[in-house]
């Protein structure tokens, strides 16, 4: 069974930066998309950005600009670094993971970001 590990969330001040890292236990295995979903309480989960192996990416609409998504396929691990953050970024953030071809999903533990003064 691959495992995501995730790293790189905290406590943040409004206009401050973090940088999400997550990464698969076994990098053997072949990945496709591989992206960064989050869920804050009573709200749904909502994709933040996704990235292929190609370096295709797509990001949720109320990131876009401040949030950038890179990937090192040699080390199957996808970073998000989250610039300009606010109070409604508060969530906590799943790594997901496609395995290619077959598309089964995996997800991580989630990691908590918090902003807040």
């Amino acid at each position: 069974q691959v495992r995501l590990v995730e790293s790189g969330g905290g406590l943040v001040h409004p206009g401050g930066s973090l940088n999400l890292s997550c990464a698969t236990s076994d990098i053997a295995v072949s990945i496709g998309g591989m992206g960064w979903f989050r869920q804050a309480p009573g709200k749904d989960r909502e994709l933040v950005a996704l990235t292929t192996s190609h370096g295709i990416s797509r990001y949720g609409d109320s990131v876009k600009g401040r949030f950038t998504i890179t990937r090192d396929n040699a080390k199957n691990t996808v970073y998000l670094q989250m610039n300009n953050l606010q109070p409604e970024d508060t969530a906590v953030y799943l790594c997901k993971a496609d395995r290619w071809p077959d598309g089964t999903p995996y997800w991580g533990p989630g990691t908590q970001v918090t902003v807040s003064s």
